[in-house]
């Protein structure tokens, strides 16, 4: 039966369960009175709302605590084993796969290195699907209890009614692959566990507003920096949690060719791929044979000696205008957007680290203007290298908590998981 608003009672139940099991998972252990007013709910609400979710395997008791005169108070959790996650984080250099129970706690991983083929589509659906089942075949987990499997891609990825999520990777040579379709042909998992697919940039943001150096910011700007760049942005103004293509903006009118195509991009200055390789050009000696990860570990030490010894100028000229064309084009995010902060992640963002970032910041708020340049935080994200599956794993998490616990369908319906519905009431609260 449908309300004045159109909700009907399942729906009503459905929310309080998402309330509650939110509020637990953020905030918890917490006892049945602190759930009152952490949900707006009745105390009758919350006590059968527990008790549901009791049932359903999916909150456990955690010690009790005591209260003001009265008997102690049952502390209450989500329990961790009640469901998996798998991220998956398809890099520039590397496809990594892990396995999450509820908590996000690591149970399993693997990698698998990109290597000449890179981003042949064959070997990156192989990988996907040869992680994932080594990884629960390492943990002993069984593929139906999966709540489903996270991915971040580069490009940008668009939901089909035929064919599921299709990326659109212009610099890695991808045109509209079917990337859920291939997945799901070959799959290793049942058809009642969806794929969630997104953009890496974005499940590196969502992994840092949820755990990481954007907890408490309604404004955030989160860089992805490694071969090449991109950004999420989670602000009012513009969707919330929207990857944007940050390293295909214009910093140079006929400047450098970038991978896309295109002349003057910022990921053609300031990605690691074409770091490297204005360092080459300008006479730098980058490892034979290396990675780049390899090979930017070589240039830094080359820039700034742990000896003491002199940097070499070459190296470090390069490092200090790549600082400015990144500083410029954070520049161009705290004009447009106003964020609180800016979080520089990404294996090549967290390489550079702490030592580079002073040059950033005094590049972006030069090049900015003066009122919200004032106002924002330029840092470091928090979370290492595993955010991107981090935040990959995010994606059926929140999928989950919007179904009030429930198990997914055959196939998710609709747009991907709103997972800033849930920073919005993490934010309210």
């Amino acid at each position: 039966m449908a309300g004045r608003n159109g909700r009907t009672v399942r729906d009503l139940r459905r929310a309080n369960r998402t309330a509650v099991l939110q509020r637990l998972y953020f905030d918890g252990p917490l006892s049945r009175f602190e759930l009152g007013p952490a949900t707006g709910l009745s105390s009758g609400s919350v006590s059968n709302v527990v008790a549901d979710l009791v049932a359903d395997g999916l909150v456990e008791e955690a010690g009790s605590v005591d209260s003001d005169g009265g008997r102690p108070r049952t502390l209450l959790r989500v329990s961790p084993a009640s469901g998996h996650m798998i991220g998956v984080d398809v890099g520039e250099t590397r496809v990594r796969v892990e396995l999450f129970d509820l908590a996000l706690t690591e149970l399993a991983r693997t990698e698998r290195p990109l290597e000449q083929q890179r981003y042949d589509v064959e070997v990156i659906v192989g990988h996907i699907r040869d992680g994932v089942a080594e990884v629960l075949a390492g943990a002993g987990v069984p593929p139906e209890r999966l709540l489903g499997a996270g991915i971040g891609v580069p490009g940008i990825v668009e939901r089909t009614d035929d064919r599921g999520a299709v990326v659109h990777g212009q610099t890695i040579g991808w045109d509209a692959v079917p990337l859920e379709a291939l997945l799901r042909s070959s799959s290793p998992l049942p058809d009642g566990v969806p794929y969630f697919i997104d953009n890496g940039a974005r499940t590196l943001g969502q992994a840092e507003m949820w755990f990481g150096a954007g907890r408490g910011a309604d404004n955030a700007v989160v860089v992805l920096f490694g071969s090449g760049v991109g950004a999420c942005l989670v602000t009012p103004e513009v969707e919330h949690g929207r990857a944007v293509e940050w390293g295909h903006l214009t910093v140079r009118v006929r400047g450098r060719r970038c991978r896309c195509g295109a002349l003057g991009c910022l990921e053609a200055y300031a990605g690691a791929e074409s770091l490297l390789e204005r360092w080459r050009e300008a006479g730098g000696r980058p490892p034979r044979d290396a990675d780049e990860e390899t090979a930017l570990t070589a240039m830094l030490a080359a820039a700034y000696p742990p000896d003491g010894a002199a940097p070499d100028p070459v190296a470090l000229g390069v490092l200090e205008e790549t600082a400015e064309y990144l500083g410029a084009g954070l520049s161009d995010l705290i004009n447009l957007f106003q964020p609180e902060r800016i979080l520089i992640g990404g294996w090549a963002g967290l390489q550079l680290g702490a030592g580079f970032l002073p040059a950033v910041r005094r590049h972006a708020t030069a090049y900015a203007l003066r009122h919200p340049a004032e106002k924002v935080a330029i840092e470091l994200g928090r979370l290492g290298p595993d955010a991107v599956t981090v935040g990959a794993a995010i994606l059926p998490l929140a999928d989950f908590f919007a179904r009030g616990g429930r198990r997914p369908e055959p196939a998710p319906q609709g747009p991907l998981p709103a997972w800033h519905a849930v920073l919005e009431e993490r934010a309210s609260h």
